[in-house]
């Protein structure tokens, strides 16, 4: 059950949250691989213009993500926003637009009406390395914990593998990697962390 506090949390530039929802009745978000894949997708396009995405999981009826709100100075400009609106209002906006999106897709797919995703969305201000560092652990380690899957570096659908690989991400693989000091040290560290 999330903290009372965790659903009015305020969204300000430069600050690092957790964010975590699921489905409105706790049923599947996502019932095949398209649907992960469309997920992550309309979530690059609404809200990569707004975050930097440092880690996240999609599991079955819900999802964790671990975000920080960039400087919103050239999406203002961009997107001609009301400069009345607060860095909250931007990201909060968005978000909606990400979740409406998927439900309509998702709805006509599964032949369902009616609300997708719990609202408000939950989200948990970080406000220390440490917890940074404990949510890195904890995001990926979902699909594990849940039993969805015997080893955490298994499942295709979180960004414990595209930390190493390669290519074209939405992640800020690179903050991640250097906060738990590079590629090897930061593998050794969360594999080690699910073996307690």
């Amino acid at each position: 059950m999330a903290i009372t506090e965790h659903y009015y949390t305020q969204f300000e530039e430069g600050r690092n949250y957790h964010i975590y929802n699921r489905s409105v009745d706790r049923k599947p978000l996502y019932c095949n691989e398209g649907n992960y894949d469309f997920f992550l997708k309309q979530y690059e396009k609404y809200l990569d213009p707004v975050l930097e995405t440092y880690s996240y999981c999609l599991l079955g009826n819900h999802f964790h993500l671990l975000i920080g709100i960039k400087n919103l100075a050239k999406f203002r400009d961009t997107e001609r926003i009301d400069i009345t609106k607060t860095t909250h209002d931007i990201v909060s906006h968005q978000f909606r637009k990400f979740f409406q999106s998927y439900s309509m897709a998702f709805n006509k797919q599964q032949n369902r009406t009616g609300t997708l995703f719990q609202t408000p969305f939950k989200r948990s201000f970080v406000d220390n390395d440490y917890y940074f560092k404990k949510l890195i652990h904890y995001i990926h380690g979902n699909p594990q914990m849940h039993g969805l899957t015997d080893d955490f570096r298994e499942w295709y659908f979180s960004s414990y593998n595209k930390m190493s690989k390669g290519g074209k991400t939405i992640l800020n693989k690179n903050a991640v990697l250097d906060f738990f000091g590079g590629k090897k040290i930061s593998t050794k560290h969360i594999r080690m962390f699910f073996r307690k």
